[in-house]
């Protein structure tokens, strides 16, 4: 540590508001603890939390940084006692629970994976909150099976984009939902079938692809009025997990249906878990999808980089909503 600058580059929300609370701003450098590296941050990805966190509604857990970011990229620099894994001059990609808009970010060694082969350091940081989020929604609480049918919405989405990706190569049939022709395309080309949700109704393009079955599995982050859209278009033992409630999160529900059909309704937030938690995922995210990126047959699609000084208009792009794929900061 004694080669590091005491003071680092960050961004700082000055108090919760729009973009325009985002500030540079010099923090102390931190020090790993038991477990933890320190990674000089090369790219850092903008995820939808981190919008919620600038306004003031999704306060860090206990023990985070103040500082937003959920995701990173870059070089281990230094490592705390009882670091077994990495040492200085790796390259990684993490999931942090905070800090990621900064020169040098936290992250536990369990938390971190490998930049992928033939991946840039931005690629590498549009990985993991996208890609842990999905593995653990949608493969562990949706349990989706080959041969299934996925219905994702937000499909040009940083979840969304990496959803089908999955999805389509693990063998099931994927169906996306987005907001305009060319986001539409944009999910055919990942390999999904698009519904555009402004000229069509998804419940009824859902049984229409489906041969009136509906899907098995739903990830939904828009909630409001989908709640109970999902759990018409949902098939008879289908599974929906919602993650996000961009239109709200309270809705008038019929539940009949989810008794009729056996439907279980469920969901998860990421940040919140635990160390054990998030290294289980990690793992096996380590063992069932780092060889396909490896191998080049799944990669995260950017939208636009931004330099770190310039994170307000990252969350600007964001917040409009026009992005296909990740918005991502690079220093």
């Amino acid at each position: 540590m004694a080669d590091l600058p005491k003071l680092m580059k960050s961004i700082a929300i000055r108090e919760p508001g729009g973009p325009d609370v985002l500030e540079p701003a010099q923090i102390e450098t931190p020090t790993p603890g038991h477990g933890e590296i320190l990674i000089r941050v090369a790219a850092a990805g903008i995820n939808r939390p981190d919008t919620i966190q600038r306004m003031g509604l999704y306060p860090p857990p206990p023990g985070a940084p103040a500082t937003p970011g959920l995701e990173v990229a870059g070089e281990v620099v230094a490592a705390g006692a009882g670091v077994t894994r990495w040492q200085v001059g790796d390259k990684v990609c993490a999931l942090v629970g905070g800090g990621g808009y900064a020169e040098y970010c936290l992250a536990h060694e369990a938390h971190a994976l490998p930049v992928p082969k033939g991946f840039s350091m931005v690629e590498a940081s549009a990985l993991p909150e996208t890609f842990f989020t999905v593995w653990t929604n949608v493969f562990e609480r949706g349990a989706l099976k080959p041969g299934e049918t996925f219905l994702v919405h937000g499909g040009t989405s940083g979840i969304g984009t990496t959803a089908i990706q999955l999805a389509s190569i693990f063998g099931s049939t994927v169906i996306a939902t987005a907001g305009s022709e060319e986001k539409c395309r944009a999910c055919e080309k990942l390999g999904a079938h698009a519904v555009n949700y402004r000229e069509q109704d998804f419940v009824e393009e859902v049984k229409r692809l489906t041969g009136g079955r509906g899907a098995d599995v739903i990830l939904d982050m828009v909630g409001g009025d989908y709640i109970q859209r999902n759990i018409q278009a949902a098939a008879t033992d289908g599974r929906i997990v919602s993650i996000a409630f961009l239109n709200g999160s309270t809705a008038e529900v019929n539940f009949m249906p989810v008794m009729l059909k056996r439907l279980t309704l469920t969901g998860s937030t990421l940040r919140p878990r635990g160390i054990e938690e998030k290294a289980a995922l990690a793992a096996a995210l380590e063992a069932k999808v780092w060889p396909l990126l490896d191998a080049g047959r799944v990669k995260p699609l950017i939208d636009k980089v931004f330099p770190l000084e310039q994170a307000a208009d990252a969350h600007t792009l964001m917040e409009k909503s026009s992005h296909i794929g990740k918005i991502m900061l690079t220093l």
